[in-house]
């Protein structure tokens, strides 16, 4: 049987971009390893990751006093021909407000009712502009479609009980860090939204969303 040897080409110090459309042969280094850059750096040098941030310098933004079926923190939403990946959602509280600390990140197939919005930041410096839109807005004061058991997905829900009774409870957690195994995919009319809420006094807290954004025509 007839073999032939992998071979990459090197370009370890004069890295090229080519055409689009055209065969280029396989990058490699001086010691013959292959370069493979994973999916979520590769969409971000292509310009397609983008941020949705609450809170700026020391200025905290404040949670709700309670999560309800359709008020939310943030929301990131696509329309028709749009498709979104969220991947990470973190969470920083600032302070702690009132009791029983909570927070929780779901989406829903129907278009948001109402929010203060939020123009998307590309990761890549001088990239292009995003195509979906977002909303901030403290204290539950984003509004999406109500949560029901059948259409809405639950992707994290992180409950926690901060008053100590004779130490009964445990201390809460701090930063809130989701970054999914199974991606929650966004294809056209979609919101994903972040809830965050402590009894009686809303938290302060800073959080941000990233996600990847591409055309659902290049998607299915």
């Amino acid at each position: 049987m007839a073999t032939e040897d992998l071979e990459v080409f090197v370009r370890q110090g004069t890295p090229a971009t080519d055409s689009e459309g055209i065969y280029v042969p396989m990058k490699g280094n001086r010691r013959g390893e292959t370069c493979v850059v994973d999916f979520l750096t590769e969409m971000a040098l292509e310009g397609r990751v983008y941020q949705i941030r609450a809170g700026t310098a020391t200025t905290a933004l404040t949670g709700d006093e309670a999560i309800t079926d359709s008020g939310c923190e943030m929301f990131l939403e696509t329309g028709v021909g749009v498709t979104a990946l969220p991947i990470e959602v973190m969470i920083t509280f600032n302070n702690l407000g009132g009791d029983a600390l909570e927070c929780a990140g779901k989406s829903v197939g129907t278009a948001s009712t109402s929010g203060t919005a939020f123009v998307p930041i590309n990761l890549l410096a001088g990239g292009i502009s995003s195509r979906a839109t977002a909303a901030v807005q403290a204290a539950g004061g984003a509004l999406v479609a109500a949560e029901t058991a059948l259409t809405t997905r639950q992707h994290f829900h992180y409950s926690e009980e901060f008053v100590s009774d004779s130490d009964a409870e445990s201390e809460p957690w701090n930063p809130v860090v989701w970054q999914p195994k199974l991606i929650p995919v966004l294809k056209d009319v979609a919101v994903f939204y972040v809830q965050i809420a402590s009894a009686t006094t809303g938290p302060g807290y800073f959080a941000h969303i990233n996600f990847i954004e591409l055309r659902t025509v290049n998607v299915t």
